[in-house]
């Protein structure tokens, strides 16, 4: 009589290869231990502390700076109620906006476009003027505006009058400063990417008829237009925090008429110590910078689909 017996469950085994794989990983991790260890001590320990002091009264002297307390939402509250942040935000816009995605990325497509077909001495020269505005400190391209556009400086020279241009047209001063420093990058992105425009389709176009309006409009733009939406994600975010030709040429002045976000968080944080309330407007321009970035990467996936 024979007795029937549960079949054993398989005997279940790691992978012969998952051992060593797993000590290759962390042999290709070892190296970076240290380099991870500064990373998180150094650039997300501050971010860290950033985040949660932007939530306290912390300020650099006075008591709150030795008992600080957690105080929620009430810098965000102020801040959005403060109407030196409201004006200091549109301001920040219209420098982003006429700066970044209409000066430099413009001007930058055009140079782009203009040196195409074009000698390599003609090339070499525009490259490097439009280059070495880029390349200069803020501090020094501040004090080369500061020269052509004072009272005394050279615009007035060449016009024959007399005109203080950084008090009277304070944001128009700032944003060509910095439309002629940042162009550069744009010029270099836009250039890379009509070099990879396939020449026989645009001059199968000119055959057909098209004239250069309508091939830029329906051939070249379409093929890097992927280019564009990078170009425009990067420069945005630069402009978006900058500080130091802003600063250089007129701090913010006169009174708050050039005082962009990024102005208005150092006078907060640095000149009247209140380092938590300076803290929850940096906290602000980040999550703008990365709405900025999401609604150009979704652009892009747009494009792609």
């Amino acid at each position: 009589m024979t007795v029937a017996t549960a079949p054993s469950p398989p005997v279940t085994s790691s992978p012969p290869g998952g051992s060593s794989r797993r000590r290759r990983t962390l042999r290709w991790l070892l190296p970076l231990g240290p380099a991870l260890v500064l990373l998180a001590l150094f650039l997300a320990g501050p971010i860290l502390w950033s985040v949660y002091i932007a939530f306290t009264n912390e300020t650099l002297t006075g008591s709150a700076s030795v008992n600080s307390r957690f105080v929620g939402f009430d810098n965000f509250t102020r801040m959005f109620a403060d109407p030196n942040f409201l004006n200091s935000f549109l301001l920040t816009f219209i420098f982003v906006i006429g700066s970044a995605v209409i000066g430099q990325n413009t001007l930058g497509l055009i140079i782009a476009l203009l040196q195409r077909g074009r000698g390599r001495v003609t090339r070499s020269v525009v490259n490097g003027v439009v280059i070495a505005a880029w390349v200069m400190p803020e501090i020094v391209a501040a004090a080369c505006w500061f020269s052509f556009l004072a009272e005394e400086g050279t615009l007035n020279a060449v016009l024959g009058i007399s005109q203080e241009w950084l008090y009277t047209a304070p944001m128009v001063a700032v944003i060509l400063a910095n439309i002629w420093r940042g162009t550069a990058f744009s010029m270099l992105v836009y250039s890379a990417a009509l070099s990879e425009v396939p020449a026989d389709l645009v001059e199968a176009a000119a055959v057909d008829g098209a004239g250069p309006a309508r091939r830029l409009l329906h051939i070249t733009l379409p093929l890097i237009r992927r280019s564009i939406m990078a170009n425009l994600m990067l420069i945005t975010l630069q402009t978006l925090a900058s500080f130091g030709l802003i600063y250089a040429l007129t701090a913010g002045g006169p009174g708050t008429a050039s005082q962009t976000t990024p102005l208005y968080m150092y006078e907060q944080a640095f000149r009247y110590f209140e380092i938590g309330y300076g803290s929850a407007i940096a906290l602000v321009m980040l999550v703008i910078g990365a709405l900025f970035s999401l609604i150009y990467l979704r652009l892009i996936k747009v494009e792609d689909a």
